[in-house]
C-alpha cells in the first residue's frame, strides 16, 4: 500500500505545473450551472473536464521518457497502475465535492431552488460519469499521443448526458427510485462503480505486464 501511496505522490508531482489549469475547469462548470440554471448538468460538466485532464500524467511520461525511471524504481507495476488510478479517483472526488459546495450556493444566489433531491441526483450523476474506466486502459495500451482520441471521450458522454436527460420522463424507474429510495440508488451506483473500475485496474494492469520498461 505504501508503494501505491507513493506512486498516487509522484503524479500529483507529475501534474504540479497544470494545477492552475486544473483550477481553471473547476471555475468553468460553476458558469455553465449558472447559465443553465441546473446543478445536475453543471456537476456533469465539472465531471467531463477533469476527466479530460487524465491525460496529464500519461502525456508527462511520455514527453520526457519516464519509463525507465518507473523501471528502476523499487515498485511493481500493478502498484504504479493502482496509485495512478488513486491519482485520478482523488481528482475526481475533489471535483464532485467542489462542485456540490460551490454551484448549489450560485444557483441559490441566483435564485433558484436547489433540494436534497438535487444534491443526490446530481451526486449520482457525478458518481455516473465513469468516463476515465476507458481511457487509462486506452493511454496505457496506446500511449498520450496515439491514444489521445480517449482524451474526448468524456465530451462524448457529456453531449450524450445532456442530451438524453432532458427526455427523461418523470415517470422513469431511474427517476422514481430516486425519489423513492435515493439511499437505494447510492448504494447500487457505488458497487457499479466499484466493479467497473476494479475491472479497468485489471486490464490496465495486464497491459502494463505485457510492457517492457
Amino acid at each position: 500500500m505504501s508503494n501505491t501511496l507513493k506512486a498516487t505522490k509522484l503524479d500529483f508531482s507529475l501534474v504540479k505545473p497544470y494545477i492552475k489549469v486544473i483550477g481553471f475547469t473547476m471555475l468553468l462548470p460553476i458558469a455553465f450551472a449558472a447559465i443553465n440554471r441546473s446543478l445536475l448538468t453543471g456537476v456533469s460538466f465539472a465531471m467531463c473536464f477533469i476527466a479530460m485532464t487524465t491525460g496529464y500524467t500519461f502525456s508527462v511520461t511520455e514527453k520526457n521518457s519516464m519509463e525507465r525511471l518507473y523501471g528502476i524504481l523499487p515498485i511493481k507495476k500493478s502498484e504504479m497502475v493502482t496509485g495512478r488510478y488513486l491519482f485520478v479517483l482523488a481528482l475526481g472526488a475533489m471535483a464532485l465535492v467542489v462542485s456540490l459546495i460551490t454551484q448549489p450556493i450560485v444557483l441559490r444566489a441566483m435564485g433558484e431552488s436547489v433540494g436534497t433531491l438535487d444534491m443526490i441526483s446530481a451526486a449520482i450523476g457525478g458518481l455516473f460519469a465513469l468516463y476515465t474506466v476507458f481511457q487509462i486502459p486506452g493511454y496505457y495500451k496506446y500511449g498520450a499521443i496515439k491514444g489521445r482520441v480517449f482524451m474526448y471521450i468524456p465530451v462524448a458522454g457529456f453531449l450524450a448526458t445532456l442530451f438524453f436527460l432532458p427526455k427523461m420522463p418523470a415517470d422513469n424507474p431511474i427517476v422514481t427510485t430516486v425519489v423513492s429510495s435515493p439511499v437505494l440508488l447510492i448504494g447500487l451506483v457505488l458497487v457499479l462503480v466499484v466493479v467497473m473500475y476494479a475491472v479497468s485496474i485489471w486490464f490496465s494492469i495486464r497491459i502494463m505486464e505485457k510492457k517492457e520498461m
